[in-house]
């Protein structure tokens, strides 16, 4: 199945196998180099990925193509409140659609955020009607997403978001419970004040700026003396249980920190970040966008299931090190759907290096996922990626220059991400500069992990089951089921035998007690300053009560946000084990 994915998503014209994709990534990114240079560093390139480097799909896809695509993964579109003509440097909201469609056409997922629309019954600025609301615009986006397919036949990604205080957070909340906004995940931006309000069963004002219509002024409705509405108050424990019953029901809404994103910003002084890419694996601001890459963890085991197995530190640091390279020159090179995306990349130069193959790489130390052990090893990975992610921007700062908005000051003297860096990365950085605003983040990393990766557990994710039945869906809309393997799995018993029992370090992720999973999320949050993409899956018997220690935890350990997924009759199941496929389950 590797193979049909590789061949259906990324391979381009005659090109057969991973290296013919390989080959020619490496060629692309290698002219940003000198002239001089790019033979020498497109076989340091293609080196790179033989290592474990991982490019994400939009540059497997494009690059070196012609293709009028975008290397970059995934964007945040601003969305403003007027319906045709942008006000105050935010778009129309059929500006913002425009927008949005273009960059999924281009390859693009799309995050929005849809706060700034004037709640349902709001006066609308003009004429004598009401205003709708955002969920009936979201709609409309969602069909727009439906009816946009990129190159690889993907249809439209978007994350939709909805400030915990917004007026119409509710209907926000239910808006998939009964199968709408398909082409959508979303999460609710929560403050600390709400769950400082949760926490106290205290009462929770709905604001907006938008004045209100006069049912709702009869209603109750005030202004209030930072210029702003009260719309309602509503008790913030009962808006939460909403929330959480919601995300029990069918996945989502799931949660997105918005205070934690903020403080660990380094650029909090100069954006303001309200909304994540679809899978929730990058904050971004208004136009943002990021080039993303994965190291396949696999491939710096050293002896694996032997008791001195060990994890080759110093390889992954080089693997990092011309991986952020290589990210740096998709910037370069990259074609970006909207002028504003270019302008904003350009001054900030987000990239976002991740891992993917953590659970196989644990098992091959013989650490089980769900240990302590298991969460130091997965902290010390972190961090070396983090450090040497740095001294790479650093290095290329000093031969490239720094990204222009970088400010010595404002980037290592404050509490957020860089204050963590060694001493000596701090002053190296003071001297020199850094080449990117934003350096290291942990996407799904699905497809890649299983085109390029024979498999590897996706992401920061623990093994789904050891054989899994998959759906591969063709270019002509027809559907092919393939049995595939973790590799793992499949290596124990190549070196032990067919029967070889295995050991306590191979644990499937509904052996796993859920809190574990937030607890792994947690132990590499620190050294990661964008975001991680990060599900924990329930079982389907699963109590509300659980989603909701879920989210406490997730609040209370630093995350920057997290989802939930239970099976549910809305959106089925996900993945199964092999042996328990129905045969009637089709795509």
């Amino acid at each position: 199945m590797s193979v049909e994915v590789l061949r259906l998503k990324y391979a381009q014209g005659g090109e057969r196998s991973v290296e013919d994709v390989q080959r020619r990534v490496a060629l692309a990114l290698a002219q940003a180099e000198q002239p001089a240079a790019r033979a020498q560093w497109a076989l340091r390139f293609m080196q790179a990925q033989r290592d474990g480097f991982l490019p994400a799909g939009r540059i497997l896809a494009a690059a070196g193509t012609g293709v009028d695509a975008t290397l970059a993964s995934c964007f945040v579109q601003p969305v403003g409140d007027s319906v045709l003509h942008g006000e105050g440097g935010w778009p129309g909201l059929y500006e913002a659609l425009a927008e949005a469609a273009e960059t999924m056409r281009r390859g693009g997922g799309v995050g929005l955020d849809f706060s700034r629309i004037r709640p349902r019954g709001a006066w609308v600025a003009g004429t004598r009607g009401l205003a709708s609301g955002p969920v009936p615009f979201m709609q409309v986006f969602d069909c727009s997403a439906h009816t946009v397919q990129s190159m690889d036949q993907r249809r439209g990604a978007q994350m939709g978001v909805l400030r915990c205080d917004h007026p119409d957070i509710e209907a926000f909340v239910q808006a998939k419970q009964a199968g709408g906004l398909a082409h959508f995940n979303l999460s609710v931006g929560v403050t600390d004040a709400f769950m400082q309000a949760v926490q106290a069963d205290e009462p929770w004002p709905l604001v907006h700026a938008a004045e209100p219509g006069p049912a709702l002024r009869e209603a109750g409705a005030a202004l209030r003396g930072d210029g702003r509405w009260i719309y309602r108050v509503v008790g913030a424990r009962s808006l939460w249980q909403a929330i959480v019953q919601a995300a029990w029901r069918c996945g989502d809404p799931g949660l997105l920190f918005l205070d934690t994103i903020r403080r660990d910003n380094p650029l909090q002084a100069v954006e303001e970040i309200c909304a994540t890419n679809p899978c929730g694996e990058q904050p971004l601001p208004p136009y943002g966008g990021c080039c993303l890459g994965s190291v396949d963890l696999r491939r710096f085991v050293r002896r694996p299931f032997e008791p001195d197995a060990w994890l080759d530190a110093a390889a992954l640091a080089q693997a990092c090190t011309v991986a952020v390279r290589m990210l740096d020159n998709a910037l370069q090179v990259c074609r970006w759907p909207l002028p504003a995306q270019r302008e904003e990349a350009q001054a900030k130069r987000r990239i976002g290096l991740g891992f993917t193959g953590l659970a196989d790489a644990l098992i091959l130390l013989g650490l089980r996922y769900d240990s302590v052990a298991g969460r130091q090893m997965a902290a010390h990975i972190a961090e070396t990626m983090r450090d040497a992610a740095v001294a790479a921007s650093i290095e290329l700062a000093d031969e490239r220059g720094p990204f222009p908005l970088f400010d010595a000051h404002r980037h290592l003297d404050n509490e957020s991400f860089a204050a963590r860096w060694p001493a000596g990365l701090r002053e190296q950085a003071r001297v020199h500069g850094l080449r990117h605003s934003h350096l290291l983040a942990l996407a799904p990393a699905g497809s890649i992990s299983l085109a390029l990766a024979d498999n590897a557990s996706p992401g920061i994710e623990p093994v789904f089951a050891w054989r899994v039945q998959r759906t591969l869906r063709d270019a002509a809309g027809g559907c092919t089921d393939w049995p595939v393997q973790d590799p793992a799995w499949r290596l124990w018993h190549a070196l032990r035998g067919p029967r070889a029992p295995l050991p306590a370090s191979f644990v499937t992720a509904t052996a796993i007690a859920p809190a574990d999973h937030v607890a792994m999320a947690a132990a590499v949050a620190p050294c990661i300053d964008g975001g991680i993409s990060k599900t924990v899956n329930l079982d389907a018997g699963a109590a509300p009560d659980e989603v909701e220690r879920l989210f406490r935890q997730a609040w209370t350990s630093g995350l920057k946000g997290l989802t939930v997924f239970r099976p549910n009759p809305v959106t089925g199941t996900v993945l199964q084990p092999a042996d328990q496929v129905p045969n009637s389950e089709r795509c």
